[in-house]
């Protein structure tokens, strides 16, 4: 399986937004991840359909939709009407959670399920035939810039392993927080397939600082 970077745009200059993509773009980002906060749910806000719907003008990459919000089902039609291609939902934001997913899937787009550090697996594996991609948090939900759990590593390695155990479990194992050169490595030899970058890609300067940090981390992953 073709392993893929998602920069997250809540790393990038908002002011500056569409020059990022670009730049990311052009880089060899393979897909965009864009964080949708309300500050209850998380300390923290951040971005809205408005947003989705922003950068569906200005890239062809699909757009990987975390929300980090409470009662996401009344902003699903919203987020998918706007261009998100995949739309993850957290088990603890929703009463019923397998309407949500189905919810999801019956507008078009693709249906992950995020679990957080705290998270057990087993509260998840009921929704292994029914997703796309799972998204393991290997940091605090809510802020960039944070420090990798290491003890995250378990948890994908187990996902890996219960997804082979059966025909109909074949989701994506996406990973966000902390990932740089040492901990995609780490993250790819466990089992993960999609990588979200932030901070470590957009700090710096220049398009070829930015270039080679996607293509480092592709490599890495790769191997």
């Amino acid at each position: 399986m073709t392993k893929k970077i998602a920069p997250s745009i809540l790393a990038a200059d908002i002011m500056n937004l569409e020059r990022d993509v670009k730049v990311a773009e052009q880089a060899g980002a393979d897909l965009f991840h864009i964080d949708i906060m309300d500050g209850h749910f998380v300390p923290n806000m951040s971005f809205s359909p408005s947003v989705v719907e922003g950068m569906k003008r200005i890239t062809d990459k699909p757009l990987d939709v975390h929300m980090m919000i409470d009662n996401p089902d009344q902003f699903i039609k919203p987020v998918v009407d706007a261009g998100a291609d995949t739309v993850l939902i957290h088990t603890e934001s929703t009463n019923h959670i397998y309407r949500s997913i189905e919810l999801i899937k019956s507008l078009g787009a693709k249906a992950g399920v995020v679990v957080n550090p705290g998270t057990p697996l087993e509260n998840v594996k009921y929704l292994f035939p029914i997703i796309d991609q799972i998204l393991v948090m290997t940091v605090n939900p809510g802020f960039g810039g944070q420090k990798f759990i290491p003890g995250m590593l378990k948890k994908i390695q187990r996902l890996d392993q219960l997804r082979q155990t059966t025909d109909d479990d074949n989701f994506k194992i996406e990973v966000d927080g902390g990932i740089n050169p040492e901990t995609i490595q780490l993250c790819s030899e466990a089992g993960a397939d999609i990588f979200v970058a932030g901070s470590y890609l957009f700090e710096g300067e220049g398009e070829s600082e930015f270039s080679d940090k996607i293509q480092n981390l592709k490599k890495l992953a790769a191997e």
